[in-house]
C-alpha cells in the first residue's frame, strides 16, 4: 500500500510540476500563453489575457471585444483601456486607423492615464501607446509608427525580462523597416530578439506571428519554416494564425502547403464572421490560396476561388480586403496569359465596397486591364489604364503613401512599356520595361501581399523572349526566381529561354522543376504540355 501511495504521489507531482511552471511563465489561453499580469480583478484579467493573445494573432476586432469586457468587469482597469487603444493599431497592415478610431484610441489612453491604481510598469505600457496617439491630427502615419516603436523600446529597456514589451518593440521594428533595404537589417535584428524570446516562451502567440513576419523575405524565409509549421499547435482555429505560415510557404514556393493552410484559414474566417459582414481574413486567405493554385497550374481551382470571392457579400472594409478583391481576379487572368480577359476586368468590383479609401488596391485592376489591353491589341483600354494609374499614383503620393505610390509608378511604366512594344517601338518598350523592373525590385513586397500580381522582372523576360533575345530573357527570369522561387511562369520562361539558346541541360532542369510544382496542372495549359514533352524526351 505504501508503494502504491508513493507511486500515486509521484504521478501527481509529475503532472503538477509542469502545470506550476506553465502558470509561473504566463497566462494560458486557448489561443496561446501570454505574460502580462495586471492590477485588475480576476475576471478582468481573464478577458485581458484572451484579448492580448488575440491581438498578437492580429485578430484585432475580437481582441477589442475582450478588452472591452475586461473594462466592464473592472472599470478601474487601466490596462483594459490600454488594450482597447492598442486594438486600433495595425502596424503591418498598411493602413492608418480611421480618424474615428484614432479619436477613440486617444480617449482610451487618456482615460487609462487617469486610473489611480496602476503600477509603474502598467503606466509604462500606457505611455508607450500614448506616443502613437499624440497629436495624431498633424502627424504622418510613418511617424506614428516610429513613435510606437520608440515607446515599446523604452518599456523593453526598462523591463528587459518583460516578453510582451519585447514582442511589441520587435513589431514596431518590423513596421518601420525600410522597404528599400535588401539586407533586411531591422528584420534580422527583430527576428534575433524574437527567436531568443521564443526559446523561453514556446507558446507565446506574438512570437510565432512576428518571427514569420520578420523572415517573410527571400533572404531569411528558411529561418521561419519550423515556427510556421508549429504555429497551429497553439491556435488551431484562429483564422489569421492558420494563414500566417503561408507567408513563408509562398516565399519558398511550397505551393501545396500554401493552399492547404489557407483553405483552413478561409473556412475558419467564414465560420467565425459576424452575420452582417465577412471578416477580412476570408478574402485575405483566398488571395494566397488563388496564388498557390495558379502556381500549380490548377486554373479551375483558382476559378473556384474567384467564384467564392464573388459569392460572399458585405466585406469588412480594410486594405487587406480591398487588395484581395482586386488581386484575385487580376491574378486569375494575368497568370493564365488571358490578356483580352484581363482587359475586360470590371473596375471597383464589388461596387458597394469603399474603393475610394484604397487607391493602392484599386490600381491593381487598372494594371491588369492595362497589361491585358496592351498585350491583346486593345490600345484604348491600355491608354485609359495609364491615365487612371497616373491619377492614383498622384493621389497616393499626396497622401504620403510613398510605398504604394512607387508600386503604382512601376505598374504604370509597365503598361506604358507594353503599349509602346505593341505599337512597334520595341526599343522604347524594352527600355521602359527594364526601368519598371528596377523600380519594383527596389521594393520588398508588402506584408499583406503574397507577391507582385505579375512581377515586372518576369514581364521583362516575356518581352525579351518576344524580341528574340532568349539569353537576356533567361537572365531576367532567373533574377525573378531569386525573389519569387518556383513561380510557374518564371520557370516556364527560363526553360523556354534556355531551350532557345540551345542549353538543353538547363532547359530540361527548369522544365522538370515546373512539372514538380504542378503535377496536377490543368490540361488547358499548353506550357505544361510543352514542358512535359521536352522533359521526357531523350
Amino acid at each position: 500500500m505504501r508503494t502504491s501511495l508513493v507511486i500515486a504521489l509521484a504521478v501527481c507531482l509529475a503532472f503538477a510540476i509542469p502545470a506550476y511552471q506553465a502558470n509561473a511563465q504566463g497566462h494560458a489561453t486557448k489561443h496561446g500563453t501570454v505574460n502580462l499580469t495586471t492590477s485588475c480583478n480576476e475576471q478582468a484579467q481573464q478577458h485581458f489575457d484572451t484579448g492580448l493573445a488575440l491581438m498578437h494573432h492580429m485578430m484585432y476586432e475580437e481582441a477589442a471585444q475582450e478588452f472591452t469586457a475586461a473594462a466592464e468587469a473592472s472599470p478601474d482597469c487601466g490596462m483594459a483601456l490600454w488594450g482597447i487603444a492598442m486594438s486600433y493599431i495595425h502596424p503591418l497592415w498598411g493602413e492608418r486607423p480611421s480618424d474615428d478610431n484614432l479619436q477613440k484610441g486617444k480617449a482610451a489612453v487618456e482615460k487609462a492615464q487617469q486610473q489611480a491604481q496602476m503600477t509603474e510598469k502598467e503606466k509604462a505600457y500606457v505611455q508607450a501607446v500614448t506616443r502613437f496617439y499624440e497629436n495624431w491630427e498633424n502627424t504622418p502615419y510613418a511617424d506614428q509608427l516610429k513613435a510606437f516603436e520608440q515607446g515599446y523600446k523604452e518599456v523593453h529597456t526598462a523591463y528587459p525580462d518583460e516578453v510582451e514589451a519585447a514582442a511589441f518593440y520587435a513589431l514596431g521594428q518590423l513596421a518601420t523597416a525600410p522597404k528599400t533595404d535588401k539586407t533586411f537589417s531591422k528584420q534580422q535584428e527583430a527576428g534575433a530578439l524574437l527567436e531568443q524570446l521564443h526559446a523561453q516562451n514556446p507558446d507565446h502567440p506574438g512570437l510565432f506571428h512576428y518571427i514569420i513576419h520578420a523572415y517573410d523575405n527571400p533572404l531569411l524565409a528558411n529561418k521561419a519554416v519550423k515556427v510556421s509549421r508549429e504555429y497551429e499547435r497553439i491556435a488551431p482555429d484562429v483564422p489569421h494564425a492558420l494563414h500566417m505560415p503561408s507567408h513563408i510557404f509562398v516565399r519558398l514556393g511550397q505551393w501545396t502547403d500554401a493552399v492547404d493552410w489557407n483553405i483552413r484559414s478561409a473556412d475558419a474566417a467564414l465560420r467565425q464572421s459576424p452575420k452582417e459582414t465577412v471578416s477580412m481574413h476570408y478574402p485575405h486567405a483566398l488571395d494566397y490560396m488563388a496564388y498557390g493554385y495558379l502556381q500549380q497550374g490548377q486554373d479551375k481551382k483558382a476559378q473556384a476561388v474567384v467564384d467564392k470571392l464573388e459569392a460572399a457579400a458585405g466585406y469588412t472594409p480594410t486594405f487587406a480586403t480591398a487588395y484581395a478583391l482586386a488581386a484575385i481576379p487580376a491574378r486569375h487572368a494575368l497568370e493564365r496569359g488571358k490578356w483580352a480577359e484581363a482587359a475586360q476586368l470590371p473596375v471597383r468590383s464589388p461596387q458597394n465596397f469603399t474603393w475610394y479609401k484604397y487607391p493602392g488596391a484599386e490600381a491593381i485592376t487598372y494594371f491588369a486591364k492595362g497589361i491585358g489591353g496592351a498585350r491583346s491589341g486593345n490600345t484604348a483600354v491600355a491608354e485609359e489604364a495609364i491615365a487612371a494609374l497616373d491619377k492614383l499614383r498622384t493621389q497616393l503620393k499626396g497622401a504620403g503613401e510613398t510605398y504604394w505610390a512607387a508600386q503604382v509608378e512601376a505598374q504604370q511604366m509597365t503598361v506604358q512599356a507594353w503599349l509602346a512594344y505593341q505599337k512597334g517601338d520595341k526599343e522604347k518598350g524594352l527600355a521602359l520595361m527594364r526601368e519598371a523592373a528596377d523600380k519594383e525590385d527596389a521594393l520588398d513586397k508588402h506584408p499583406v501581399t503574397p507577391g507582385a500580381v505579375l512581377p515586372a522582372r518576369e514581364l521583362l523576360g516575356d518581352m525579351l523572349l518576344l524580341s528574340k533575345k532568349p539569353a537576356e530573357a533567361l537572365q531576367a527570369y532567373e533574377t525573378s526566381l531569386k525573389v519569387s522561387p518556383k513561380r510557374y511562369n518564371s520557370l516556364y520562361g527560363a526553360a523556354l529561354s534556355a531551350e532557345r539558346t540551345k542549353d538543353k541541360e538547363k532547359a530540361k532542369r527548369y522544365y522538370a522543376e515546373l512539372l514538380q510544382i504542378s503535377p496536377e496542372a490543368d490540361e488547358s495549359r499548353e506550357s505544361w504540355a510543352h514542358a512535359k514533352n521536352y522533359a521526357t524526351k531523350k
